[in-house]
């Protein structure tokens, strides 16, 4: 099962940078006023196969809890607290 979920996530992954690929052609396509109808309708392809694939992960037990705009503030100013100090912290 562990292989199944880790497979999931990773066509996830793929899905995603794929999208994010379409979005920007979109807009490219939208500046130089071009149809992008075609690329639409592809990126929304996309949006229902993501919401096949998070849907078969969750059944699996691979569901993420979604963290509220508190709990990302506090885990941003952690990770950027943890960063070494550019010098005079180091013991001899």
């Amino acid at each position: 099962m562990d292989n199944k979920l880790n497979e999931i996530r990773r066509k996830i992954r793929m899905l995603r940078a794929d999208m994010l690929s379409a979005e920007d052609n979109i807009r490219k396509q939208v500046n130089r006023d071009e149809d992008c109808s075609a690329a639409a309708t592809r990126l929304m392809a996309m949006r229902v196969a993501m919401v096949g694939l998070i849907g078969e992960r969750n059944r699996l037990g691979g569901e993420e809890r979604l963290l509220n705009v508190d709990e990302r503030l506090k885990l941003e100013v952690r990770a950027a607290s943890r960063k070494p100090s550019a010098g005079g912290d180091r013991l001899p």
